[in-house]
Parts: C-alpha cells; sequence; structure tokens
C-alpha cells in the first residue's frame, strides 16, 4: 500500500518517520513539498523521498495525507484533484471540516485528525472523524497514526474539544513544567535539575494514569499524607484556582477552534 505525502514539515515528518519503522509496516511513501530545505529535512528524517512534483508523490497512491497549513489547503487540494483517482484523503489541516474538504478535494472519502506535537516524540494522542469511508479505510488511518502514539475515533463536532485539550494541550504541559522548576529553582536547585525533575515527574505521572485501572484522583491521594507536604502544596494549587484556570483554558482553545473553523 502507498501513502502520499502532500506537504513535507514537521508532523508529516513525524508520521512518515514512525510508519516507516513501525514494526511489520506494509506502507510504502513517497512525498511532495515546494520547499528545497522542506523536502531533504523529511527525507533526511523519513528516508522517504520528497520531491517537487505532486503528480510524482501521488502516483499510485492508495492513500493521500495533506498536512499542509489550512490556508495553502485549497491551493493544494485544487492541483489534487486529477490526481487522487480515488485514493483517501487523511487531513490534518486544522479547522478544515469535513464538508470544505470534500468541496475542495471533490470527494468524499475523507477522515479529519487533529493529531499533536508530542507526535514528534512517537508520543502523539489523534483523534479522526471519518466522513464517508468504508471500514478498510479507518483500519488504514488507525495503523498511520498509531505509528506515532495513541488514536481514537471520535464524531467530528469534538474535533473543536480535541483541538482544545489535546491539540493545544501540550503547550499547558509545557507551562506547568515551567512552572514546576522555577518553583525548584526558588527553592535552591540548578536550573538544569529542577528541569529534569519536573519533566520526568510529568512523564510519569501521565505513565501512571495511562497504565493504572485507578483514576487520577486515587492515584493523587495516594501521594497526599495527612498534614503532610504533599497536602499543602495541593492546597496553595486550590488557592491559584489551578484546575479551574486549566479547564478555562481548554474550553478557550476548543472555542477558538470553532471561530477559525467558520472562517
Amino acid at each position: 500500500m502507498k501513502l502520499a505525502f502532500i506537504g513535507a514539515g514537521k508532523m508529516a515528518t513525524a508520521i512518515g518517520r514512525g510508519l516507516m519503522n513501525a514494526p511489520g509496516t506494509r506502507w510504502e511513501a513517497a512525498a511532495c513539498d515546494p520547499s528545497e530545505k522542506a523536502r531533504e529535512t523529511f527525507t533526511k528524517n523519513t528516508s522517504i523521498p520528497c520531491s517537487a512534483s505532486m503528480a510524482e508523490a501521488l502516483s499510485g497512491a492508495d492513500a493521500v495525507l495533506l498536512a499542509v497549513k489550512p490556508q495553502y489547503a485549497a491551493e493544494a487540494l485544487k492541483e489534487a484533484v486529477p490526481l487522487l483517482n480515488g485514493a483517501l484523503l487523511i487531513s490534518i489541516a486544522a479547522g478544515l471540516s469535513i464538508n470544505k474538504l470534500s468541496i475542495m478535494a471533490q470527494t468524499t472519502r475523507i477522515i479529519r485528525v487533529m493529531p499533536n506535537t508530542p507526535a514528534l516524540a512517537g508520543a502523539g494522542m489523534s483523534c479522526f472523524a471519518p466522513g464517508k469511508v468504508s471500514e478498510q479505510d479507518i483500519v488504514w488511518a488507525q495503523s498511520i497514526l498509531s505509528a506515532v502514539g495513541r488514536c481514537r475515533q471520535v464524531p467530528e463536532k469534538l474535533l473543536d474539544a480535541v483541538t482544545g485539550l489535546s491539540g493545544s494541550g501540550p503547550a499547558y504541559v509545557f507551562e506547568f513544567i515551567m512552572a514546576l522548576a522555577d518553583g525548584g529553582v526558588y527553592e535552591g536547585l540548578p536550573r538544569d535539575l529542577a528541569l529534569e525533575l519536573a519533566a520526568q515527574t510529568v512523564f510519569g505521572s501521565a505513565k501512571m494514569v495511562l497504565e493504572s485501572s485507578e483514576p487520577p484522583a486515587v492515584l493523587r491521594d495516594a501521594v497526599i499524607s495527612p498534614a503532610g507536604t504533599t497536602a499543602r502544596g495541593v492546597a496553595a494549587l486550590d488557592e491559584g484556582a489551578f484546575r479551574s484556570t486549566v479547564v478555562k483554558a481548554v474550553v478557550a482553545a476548543a472555542e477558538r477552534s470553532a471561530e477559525l473553523g467558520k472562517l
């Protein structure tokens, strides 16, 4: 099976690298991008050939992954239309609905995806919404997205919420890691040690949530001793409205995603 990439940026590179390195992969791939630098970087990191010619990249493709910025999607798909030949179109262009994509690409065989940047580390979280596709198309999409992390199918109406949470979420987590490290520095830790402690603590805690059968509240309570250090720290977070502030961040980002989808 052949996957063709339209666009060879960071996310396309992450997906291509993950797919080529996945055990037992049955995919071959090709890509196209107008930028010579992007083409060179993509091929260097994925071993996938990348040319300036869309016709060359899409020739014989079973699936096409649209990995361009939303403002360039219409132009890219206009060129791609006569080359798709019924191939499955998988789009990671933010904010473009299946309906808009179907008009641009003149097909309804579309899967819309919201990935996130941890895919660059092979630990992404992607949610996808299918258009008028077959079960085999969904299996294909899952095999591609699973190569760079986890993936879940959702109704398209939930993709704005997905964007606000996992799409934008890495930025919130980076802010939290920075804040944890700043607290450590305030208490006398060297910056590099504080940052390592903060990042590994977040990584390990997330791993526990994903692998434990217990809900996060139970895992949290296991760390809190009566009248102990953690109890006082959590009280300080509550005083600063930590949880409600994070909720507001997710809601604000989801609302902005919805606004962009209407432009």
